[in-house]
């Protein structure tokens, strides 16, 4: 087994893990355990729980932006985008679930995960053809984080084969960011068209992490 794929699995064991039996359970041993991987090589690539929620953020991107669309309105690229995001936390649904419920009783772990969101939107904006750079990008990375938020909220509670109160609640927060860009003179708008805005963003309790994040301890 690859080292990429050594990867992987212990992360959807440790998903898994979480989903069964809660994710205080969670850590790099319990996880190897759960998924038979040997426990050497798991503390060879993971150091700490940390480690496996970037590494699964860092999976989650790459799905929402590979394929991305790159053509259209801002609004329907960032719906594709979310929605691919979506569709990757789906596959790994109840360990997301437990992450989300876990997180707010552990006060860092919920600091960072806001924190590594952020960086995580200002890869969907990117894919969205959305600059996320400077004091604009970093507005627009907020806005779009109180998107995904309503968005996640949906889907907590959606168990339709084909997501479609999600669908409804990530269109319907896209348009309200769309009023509110234009509501603020444009200030988050493109040349051509608008994107998310929003005046503070919300505890979102998972996401990957860029290199200037701090991991838990």
């Amino acid at each position: 087994m690859g080292k990429d794929s050594f990867a992987n699995h212990l992360v959807t064991a440790a998903f898994e893990l979480g989903g069964q039996q809660g994710w205080r359970r969670v850590s790099v041993a319990a996880a190897a355990r759960h998924g038979g991987l040997d426990l050497d090589k798991a503390r060879e690539q993971f150091v700490c729980t940390g480690m496996i929620l970037t590494r699964f953020g860092r999976l989650a991107d790459m799905h929402a932006l590979h394929g991305a669309l790159s053509e259209g309105l801002v609004r329907d690229r960032l719906f594709d985008i979310v929605m691919r995001r979506i569709d990757f936390l789906q596959k790994h649904r109840d360990g997301v679930i437990a992450l989300m419920r876990y997180a707010p009783a552990d006060p860092l772990l919920a600091m960072w995960l806001t924190r590594a969101n952020l960086a995580s939107m200002g890869w969907m904006l990117e894919g969205a053809g959305v600059s996320a750079r400077g004091l604009r990008g970093a507005v627009r990375k907020r806005g779009l984080l109180a998107v995904w938020a309503w968005t996640l909220r949906a889907w907590m509670k959606d168990d339709s084969e084909d997501l479609s109160a999600t669908m409804a609640a990530l269109d319907m927060a896209l348009v309200r960011a769309d009023q509110a860009a234009r509501q603020f003179g444009g200030a988050m708008r493109e040349e051509t068209d608008s994107a998310p805005v929003a005046t503070a963003a919300p505890d979102v309790p998972f996401a990957a992490e860029d290199d200037n994040t701090d991991r838990p301890a």
